[in-house]
């Protein structure tokens, strides 16, 4: 197998990462996914805006990408970042970037709920997991 052919059939995971707990756990899960399936890996943190009145978030997000890239480099997997700040909200960014990506998969954390609110995701999990064109596994 040429390393070109190699590079055209290597799976490629996308996790979104919002610093919640429920997105380390998406962390954990794809970390496991990528060296079982010899994986790259995308992490994506989506902000709809990015005004410099949320600088101190922007910087936030940068650290939690920093902190994603260094799990997955310890551990030997390939992986970049991306901080999307493209104006839509963060289930239609992970969708999209999925799609412009040709993601074969995508990890989102869920939020725990109440009994009640058990029946709903969180509105972001529900539309990857609604929308996306790729298998969508959810952690919570």
């Amino acid at each position: 197998m040429t390393s070109a052919h190699r590079r055209e059939t290597e799976m490629k995971i996308l996790v979104g990462y919002d610093g919640t707990n429920s997105a380390k756990e998406a962390l954990n899960l794809t970390k496991t996914h990528a060296q079982a399936f010899g994986a790259t890996v995308d992490v994506v943190t989506s902000m709809q805006k990015g005004t410099e009145n949320q600088r101190e978030d922007i910087e936030q997000a940068e650290r939690g990408l920093e902190y994603a890239k260094s799990m997955f480099e310890e551990n030997n997997i390939a992986c970049k970042t991306h901080l999307l700040i493209r104006g839509m909200s963060p289930g239609e960014d992970l969708v999209e970037f999925a799609k412009e990506n040709e993601a074969d998969e995508i990890v989102v954390g869920v939020k725990r709920r109440s009994k009640v609110g058990k029946l709903l995701l969180g509105s972001t999990a529900q539309y990857v997991i609604l929308q996306a064109h790729c298998p969508v596994v959810s952690v919570k």
